[in-house]
């Protein structure tokens, strides 16, 4: 079994590794959160999950277990919860020396159709973990931020010190994530570091239902030899980060993380794809393990909230996080081909009703 590819760190960082620590993971039965147990555990890390498993899946803690064994699976527990309740955070940063805040409702289309639970999860969990982290004194206070922040800023690359007006509910409240660490920063002393995840994809995310991210969903219907539908005419772009990046991105930050300092840091590779040329590396890659794709892709109307293009600028990210993306595009579609052939081929896929 297939696990999130080689997430690479330096000497520094190993050594930061090498002393066992308390995490907590939100959003731990999810995509990147589930990526990120793995990865801490495999490194000797004790790690509390928390997650309301809205989106997330016992499946993917399973496949976790099988890959790090029943030995450091022991420095796993789960809390079964959710972040819109305050105590429930409260009990969660028990004992915890950092918090990894992933748990959130993504997808602007989600959002457009219903802003209310979007923003019950996304700002009113968010300030329940921000205000439980603080008062608990954790050492380091990571969250999931977005490029939606971007909206409709034309600028490219996208750069951290510039953003323009939301274009979805769900670009409000991750900007609000953002503007709430600054004031506690500012008023409490706390520190964070938001990482705005630009398309991130890999193992365990989700290709079903109405919300799934675009590789993994085609990816599904490729091997499946059914219909992939772009939305507009294939020329849109976006800047695709493979989980490994993220993942790295996540612990460099936790160690970066200062008292009074509120940073926020693309997390990217700093390439731009678009969608027609997606479609042909993930046939393309798909054909060296024998599964050939010869349909030509459905294009619907745009999709509305999305914007045209995405790009970003990582170097702030580089300069104060030692980040170094490890895996470029076709590096990540090659090491999350063989996971996904393994899942999408074999496994019964009913759509999540969203």
């Amino acid at each position: 079994m297939t696990g999130n590819g080689d997430v690479r760190f330096d000497a520094a960082m190993l050594d930061f590794l090498a002393q066992p620590r308390r995490w907590l993971v939100t959003g731990a039965a999810g995509f990147i959160g589930s990526n990120l147990v793995e990865t801490l555990l495999r490194h000797g890390q004790h790690v509390r999950g928390l997650d309301n498993f809205a989106t997330g899946y016992q499946r993917n803690l399973d496949e976790v277990r099988s890959l790090v064994g029943d030995a450091a699976w022991t420095r796993f527990d789960m809390v079964e919860g959710d972040i819109r309740d305050a105590a429930t955070c409260d009990a969660a940063v028990a004992g915890v020396d950092y918090v990894l805040h992933q748990a959130a409702l993504g997808s602007v289309p989600r959002s457009i159709a219903d802003p209310a639970t979007t923003n019950a999860a996304n700002i009113t969990g968010f300030l329940n973990m921000l205000d439980a982290a603080r008062r608990a004194a954790v050492a380091g206070f990571v969250y999931a931020a977005s490029s939606s922040t971007y909206g409709d800023e034309p600028n490219l690359p996208k750069r951290e010190d510039r953003i323009g007006n939301p274009l979805s509910p769900y670009a409000v409240t991750k900007l609000v994530n953002e503007l709430y660490a600054g004031v506690y920063a500012r008023t409490y002393g706390f520190g964070s570091v938001g990482l705005r995840y630009f398309n991130v994809f890999g193992p365990r995310q989700d290709p079903d239902g109405a919300y799934a991210a675009v590789i993994p969903k085609w990816t599904a219907s490729m091997i499946g030899q059914e219909e992939v539908a772009i939305n507009g005419d294939g020329e849109t772009s976006r800047d695709f980060c493979f989980v490994a990046n993220a993942v790295q991105a996540n612990l460099r930050a936790a160690r970066a993380c200062t008292a009074g300092t509120a940073d926020v840091c693309n997390v990217a590779v700093g390439d731009r794809t678009t969608l027609n040329q997606l479609f042909a590396l993930l046939r393309d890659a798909l054909a060296t393990h024998q599964i050939h794709y010869a349909r030509e892709p459905l294009y619907r109307d745009f999709r509305a909230g999305d914007v045209r293009h995405s790009l970003a600028d990582i170097s702030h990210a580089e300069a104060v996080l030692g980040y170094r993306p490890s895996h470029r595009l076709a590096d990540g579609i090659a090491a999350a081909v063989p996971w996904y052939i393994e899942h999408f081929r074999t496994t019964a896929r009913p759509a999540r009703q969203d």
